[in-house]
């Protein structure tokens, strides 16, 4: 079989989105099947396409126009014009409004079948965008299949079109991520990295080394993945700042945080709070995250809305006490008090106190659960077959 996939975002790009087509893109090449995968970037010229194999697949990146519509006509020209060379038997799209558009429209033009996979963010801001709305509906409307990850996004989207939209949850690599013993020397290698960083800044390096974490006697607080308003940023960073007033304790990105004014935000934080021991590593490629998660003592996603973050499924598998707001998927996997634990959101209150009771109580049996939930329920195999499952409904032979 081969599958035309496209997606806005592919690794090394930063982001739940491109780590998720990146996992189906390799689940189904491990599968046997061929994968063509397209994506914009601005990092070509407009209209220029380059082509690389990546693991197996084969990723097309085309050079994005400053004008959506010209990037999308450049899209869907580029699929007919690949068709013609080697015969897709269908076409999956990642996001709902440019990817998911696209694919749509060039399935019913070359009459193929199209799948499509709601994310997230496509379905919960795209479809208050009048510039995204059309696109929305017409591949809510006319793809063969429509999928997503959270049952939350089923029911959102069914308020614009009443069809049949198949839960997929994201999958996760138990054998990669999984519970392991802190890595003292990636935790020293993070401090001293930090304190030479901070030595030109904010405090000389010798004070900055002094309010790392240096020994187990300091707790971890941590957050994976791009920081940023959307992901509960102001949140959390008033919360950890109560924590650490109680308590001296680490706040630990493993990530980056979004420039402009989230980073502007942080910055006046960091000014304001000169006690904060706050460490931002920068991206990290998801292949050595576990290391990074086996640093932390307790594991805090507070966003405002979600899909199906990977983060929170990645620090469960790796037998983390997930700190959670009951938004989107985060709802089908966690269960309060017995794999994890919900706040509300935009609770700072809340949030704090949870923290630090995570931090001063044991675990074990919470940690345990967590772990059960993502072997028992949030497989690649799972993944893997329920997204061939689609395929074989729409008549596609495999």
């Amino acid at each position: 079989m081969k599958i035309a996939l496209l997606s806005e975002k592919y690794t090394p790009d930063i982001g739940g989105l491109a780590i998720s087509t990146e996992r189906l893109a390799h689940l189904l090449t491990s599968a046997g099947h061929q994968i063509r995968l397209f994506v914009p970037t601005s990092n070509l010229p407009a209209s220029e396409t380059h082509t690389l194999n990546s693991n197996g697949v084969k990723v097309t990146r085309f050079g994005a126009h400053k004008r959506v519509d010209n990037t999308l006509v450049d899209w869907f020209e580029l699929i007919v014009a690949e068709h013609e060379k080697e015969s897709f038997d269908l076409i999956q799209a990642y996001f709902l409004p440019q990817a998911g558009f696209v694919a749509t429209y060039a399935g019913k033009y070359l009459n193929i079948p199209s799948v499509v996979s709601i994310r997230g963010n496509d379905i919960e801001r795209a479809t208050f965008d009048p510039s995204k709305f059309s696109h929305v509906m017409y591949a809510l409307q006319n793809a063969n299949a429509v999928t997503t990850n959270a049952s939350v996004l089923i029911k959102k989207a069914k308020a614009f079109f009443d069809r049949e939209i198949i839960l997929i949850p994201n999958g996760i690599d138990t054998n990669h991520f999984k519970p392991m013993k802190r890595n003292d020397l990636l935790a020293s290698h993070v401090i001293l990295s930090e304190a030479k960083d901070l030595g030109d800044n904010r405090r000389d390096s010798s004070v900055g080394a002094k309010h790392l974490p240096q020994s187990d006697t300091l707790s971890v607080i941590g957050f994976v993945g791009e920081l940023r308003g959307k992901k509960g940023l102001q949140t959390l960073l008033l919360a950890y700042a109560q924590v650490n007033k109680k308590q001296p304790v680490t706040l630990l990105i493993v990530g980056e945080v979004r420039q402009g004014e989230d980073k502007k935000f942080f910055d006046e934080f960091q000014t304001t709070n000169p006690d904060s021991r706050i460490i931002v590593t920068g991206h990290i490629p998801h292949k050595d995250l576990p290391a990074y998660y086996s640093l932390i003592d307790a594991f805090v996603h507070p966003s405002l809305r979600d899909g199906m973050p990977n983060a929170v499924l990645e620090a469960m598998a790796c037998g983390k006490t997930v700190i959670a707001t009951p938004v989107g998927g985060v709802v089908d996997v966690i269960e309060d008090g017995k794999n994890g634990y919900f706040v509300n959101v935009n609770d700072v209150d809340g949030l704090s106190n949870k923290m630090l009771e995570v931090l001063n109580s044991n675990q074990e049996t919470i940690q345990k659960s967590a772990r059960e939930t993502i072997i028992n329920q949030f497989t690649l195999e799972k993944e893997l077959n329920a997204n061939l499952s689609v395929y074989k409904k729409l008549g596609v032979n495999l």
